[in-house]
């Protein structure tokens, strides 16, 4: 969950061709911890999806190996509960959507580079 040195994009767009909108503050989200879910290439993960979470991704989530729902005071994070607004792997969405898991999209808030690794048609049937 370490942020990067690098400055996040000064145009960034959404998966609509249009600018980033803010993911959350409630928790902090993104990868530069600035509400945004821009996309950086340093973060490997690629966290650019900004989903809201439920019970049902953060279960299906811990049972992959990521629990994030567990409080971790060492990095800041107080752990997510269904509702929340969190920037996701786009990868480990896309895993979630293969399997039923999903949790719903928020389009105007997940950078472009999500379409590199998951079709707009995809996200526009998950969005919230």
């Amino acid at each position: 969950m370490a942020a990067s040195s690098l400055q996040p994009p000064s145009e960034p767009r959404n998966v609509l061709g249009e600018p980033l909108q803010e993911c959350g503050c409630a928790p902090l989200t993104g990868w530069f911890r600035d509400g945004y879910c821009h996309d950086d290439p340093a973060d490997f993960g690629r966290h650019t999806v900004c989903c809201v979470v439920n019970d049902a991704f953060l279960n299906y989530s811990r049972a992959q190996g990521n629990d994030l729902s567990t409080p971790v005071p060492a990095h800041s994070f107080p752990g997510l509960r269904a509702g929340d607004h969190w920037c996701v792997c786009a990868a480990r969405w896309l895993e979630a959507y293969e399997d039923g898991m999903a949790p719903p999209v928020r389009l105007e808030c997940s950078a472009l580079a999500t379409l590199q690794v998951i079709p707009l048609e995809v996200l526009r049937g998950h969005a919230a």
